[in-house]
């Protein structure tokens, strides 16, 4: 029988503690139910006692979704258990995953603990854990640069305590393909009770080996891989979550795998992260990128219009790429937009689709041809937004060589009011964002701004996407409009309103 390999997507966790990465409750929770779509088979959904906004998080996505595992970290400590657990214990399918760290760099630095005081603490703290749980995950850190004879005990202590999958992270990237190939056959050799357990593997991208190491970790019989969309995660991140799947896929027979992922969802996912966390994949990137099913060179695109697969291995329809040809405008009907949607993957409520239609219309009226990108920026652009403190009401630029800019900006509060105010900049952008300041009372550093075409054409909508930072917090802002400067404006209040409320 094939080797069932479980995908276990730490987007929410290693993903999401990653610099620039963070994400609101809102956010992760669209996440999680893009995951739950992509059918991945556990989401590890944070670090519970890492903060109040974390333990929420995991409650929460513990109380949404509803076919996967849902698991959260702890260290191996009691405090850390017993809140993992309080986090989800409402999950249909909870998991605990604790992890302590198991080489001589680790133990003696970090933790400053004798290996003899490690196998003491899994022994007891892994049967407490199972005492509140059946899914126990336990994960040895820095496995990679472990004493192999040393790891094999800490694994067993585990597995008799009642641990039920154990995961041998490659946490510094350090590995090579061959040396985790041997130390997965290893320990399953050498591990008591390996045949009752599912090895695991969590592999950082430090070397640019992350996939290569999980997938080696897959032929030596490791049933699990933890990987992140994007490859998102601390440093250079972790294994690619459409790169393992694709692989797999591909090369089943190599790899004698099966996978229960839905991969025609893996493109939206991909755009849905990186429309939340404002960090777009490189062109090139493998699977995702915008050049990964693109053909330039001459010789290329004769073999592509003979025979697709002389040169594609894979099609773009296999992670759900759109294909379509439907052209909507400013006369289309309420039937085929919501005909779009569900071609799309995306399904709203009666009521999210009378204000979704709503726009499409408005944006129709402003550009000849509305495409499938627009529609997902659009649809599922609002289904992120925060809730509003304040709210464009209008505004007005002016620049001019040899002048300052200006920006007279006009906000809604909640409340119903009005506020304005005037401000001067080098630029129109640095006028508009310094005159919302004056309104809400708040001066975040910005440290990013991006702005990029969601379509084709001179009418294509601009989306961007700023970051700001203020008292310790970096949140994301979006903004989408035909007018650049609208969607700056845009964003920047996205930003703004997630500093005054999250």
């Amino acid at each position: 029988m094939p080797n069932h390999v479980k995908i276990f997507d730490t987007t929410l966790r290693d993903g999401e503690q990653s610099p620039g990465c963070s994400m609101n409750l809102t956010e992760k929770l669209e996440m999680a139910r893009q995951l739950e779509k992509l059918r991945v088979d556990i989401i590890e959904a944070g670090f519970a006692i890492s903060s109040p906004g974390d333990f929420e998080s995991v409650r929460a996505i513990s109380e949404t979704v509803r076919t996967p595992v849902v698991a959260s970290l702890a260290r191996l400590t009691q405090k850390d258990i017993d809140t993992a657990w309080d986090a989800v214990r409402v999950a249909q399918h909870p998991r605990i995953h604790v992890f302590i760290a198991t080489s001589p760099i680790h133990m003696q630095y970090k933790l400053k603990m004798s290996p003899n005081e490690v196998i003491e603490r899994v022994r007891t703290l892994v049967a407490y854990t199972r005492g509140l749980v059946e899914d126990v995950e336990f994960s040895a850190e820095d496995a990679t640069r472990s004493e192999w004879d040393f790891l094999a005990r800490v694994f067993t202590e585990a597995v008799r305590a009642g641990a039920t999958t154990l995961n041998v992270p490659d946490t510094v990237g350090y590995t090579t393909p061959d040396e985790m190939f041997a130390l997965i056959q290893y320990l399953r050799r050498n591990v008591e009770g390996a045949e009752k357990v599912v090895f695991s593997t969590h592999c950082h991208n430090d070397l640019g080996l992350a996939t290569a190491n999980s997938l080696a970790a897959v032929r030596a019989g490791a049933g699990q891989v933890e990987c992140a969309i994007n490859g998102i995660g601390e440093r250079a991140g972790n294994a690619a979550l459409e790169e393992v799947v694709m692989a797999l896929k591909t090369r089943a027979g190599y790899f004698d795998a099966e996978l229960g992922v839905d991969a025609t969802r893996i493109y939206r996912a991909s755009s849905a992260l990186s429309r939340i966390i404002g960090q777009r994949v490189a062109p090139n990137k493998a699977i995702v990128g915008a050049n990964a099913f693109a053909h330039e060179a001459g010789i290329h695109q004769h073999g592509v219009l003979a025979n697709r697969e002389t040169y594609e291995i894979m099609s773009p329809e296999s992670i759900g790429l759109p294909r379509s040809q439907m052209v909507l405008g400013k006369h289309s009907g309420r039937h085929a937009f919501d005909e779009r949607l569900k071609s799309l993957g995306i399904h709203v409520s009666p009521e999210q689709l009378d204000e979704a239609f709503a726009k499409f219309k408005a944006l129709a009226d402003r550009k000849k041809q509305v495409s499938d990108r627009d529609i997902e920026a659009l649809v599922l652009g609002d289904r992120l937004a925060s809730e509003e403190v304040y709210a464009l009401e209008s505004f007005v630029v002016n620049s001019g060589s040899g002048i300052d800019a200006s920006a007279n900006i006009s906000l809604k509060k909640k409340d119903g009011s009005i506020q304005k105010a005037s401000a001067l900049g080098d630029g129109q952008v640095e006028a508009a964002f310094s005159a919302i300041n004056a309104i809400v009372g708040l001066n975040p550093e910005l440290r990013d701004y991006t702005i990029h075409s969601v379509s084709e054409g001179e009418d294509a909508q601009g989306e961007v996407t700023v970051k700001l930072f203020c008292d310790g917090r970096m949140v994301t802002g979006r903004g989408l409009s035909i007018d650049v400067i609208e969607a700056s404006i845009r964003a920047y209040v996205s930003g703004v309103n997630k500093l005054l409320i999250d």
